[in-house]
């Protein structure tokens, strides 16, 4: 049985997820999260025990210094809350860690419970898949379900991916079984620059995330990096004549799939997002603050008497590759985008964000 302590009663609240290793190409989803938690100043509250869900030979704890007393940080996952302000507050329960290295059906139980605990409306799961996408276009983020009626009345996809899943899908399912409604926001990253940082997907993750929710996030530095990010792929991809031909195939290919949406939906939630910043009152911050924090701001599980920590910090990732180079990061390759956009029709290969079927 898990018992809040020192965790305000919450305000419709949505869990925010997302896991490094497989499914976060370019550390794009892993990375939105603790944009989400830095900008509004997450107070951790749980943290799930690393001894259950971890093999410590593939995510190893690393060691730090603390004022000469050397101290461990182990990989796990851990849980923050966030509230929102301005005229209609809400809360988020972010989720940030590692996908788990065994018992993933306990791991979703327990983060379920949480869940339940805490009164969770929705999750959104974000993940970032490796795909035949230009770096010089807008990354296409594609919103899946596995509930039809979710589907219908968010304007989403109802997934029908069949193959090889990582934690992403496999808790995605659990919420649906378990009667939580639970969506996936999936992020294109180019596979010929696959290696993290990549903000320009973190970016279009957190746009299509203030679309699903209808919140206004604050960017920070973000839009910035993301164009010194463009402008530096520019410059490593025009000292190599393949990989400039290459680049210009996709560009070519993405624009003709996407004639018909660039007058359509897309130009619609642009300029939805547009007014959504522009419109900020007088004396309304344009983002919100963290609920109250204290020593006692995280949960207890009292069926083992064990206290849950309560600081976040976040492993170091390992593992580069340049333009051209087989893709890496975390434990295991990545996805590509044929793998999780294939239906149960055998369609696959590249596509629009309107238009993707990507694994859940």
């Amino acid at each position: 049985m898990i018992e809040l302590e020192g965790v305000p009663e919450l305000i419709d609240p949505v869990m925010v997820a997302a896991f490094e290793g497989w499914n976060d190409a370019g550390d794009a989803a892993s990375t939105a999260v603790a944009h989400l938690d830095r900008e509004w100043k997450g107070e951790v509250f749980a943290a799930l025990d690393a001894e259950d869900y971890y093999d410590f030979q593939v995510n190893r704890p690393t060691v730090w210094l603390d004022g000469g007393v050397r101290r461990i940080t182990w990989p796990t996952t851990r849980l923050s809350v966030v509230r929102i302000g301005g005229d209609k507050p809400r809360d988020l329960v972010l989720v940030r860690g590692i996908e788990p290295s065994m018992r993933w059906r306990s791991f979703c139980n327990e983060i379920l419970a949480f869940a339940h605990e805490l009164g969770v409306e929705m999750v959104v799961v974000l993940g970032a898949l490796l795909g035949d996408t230009p770096h010089t276009r807008p990354v296409p983020v594609s919103g899946v379900t596995s509930d039809p009626d979710l589907a219908r009345t968010m304007d989403l996809e109802e997934t029908r991916y069949e193959g090889p899943t990582g934690i992403v899908g496999i808790l995605q399912e659990a919420c649906t079984h378990a009667g939580v409604p639970a969506v996936s926001l999936w992020a294109a990253v180019p596979h010929y620059v696959s290696q993290p940082p990549n903000p320009k997907a973190t970016l279009a993750l957190l746009n299509r995330l203030e679309d699903l929710l209808g919140l206004r996030i604050p960017l920070g530095e973000l839009p910035e990096d993301a164009r010194a990010w463009q402008l530096g792929v520019d410059q490593l991809a025009a000292e190599d004549s393949e990989v400039a031909e290459y680049v210009q195939t996709l560009e070519e290919a993405r624009d003709t799939a996407e004639l018909p949406e660039a007058s359509g939906e897309a130009i619609a939630r642009e300029f939805e997002r547009y007014l959504r910043r522009r419109d900020v009152g007088p004396g309304q911050a344009p983002g919100g603050h963290a609920t109250e924090s204290g020593d006692a701001s995280y949960l207890r599980d009292t069926s083992s008497g064990r206290t849950r920590p309560p600081k976040a910090v976040r492993p170091d990732t390992g593992g580069e590759t340049g333009p051209g180079s087989p893709p890496a990061s975390g434990p295991g390759r990545q996805p590509s985008a044929d793998q999780e956009n294939e239906d149960s029709d055998g369609d696959d290969g590249p596509q629009d964000s309107s238009e993707e079927s990507s694994e859940d």
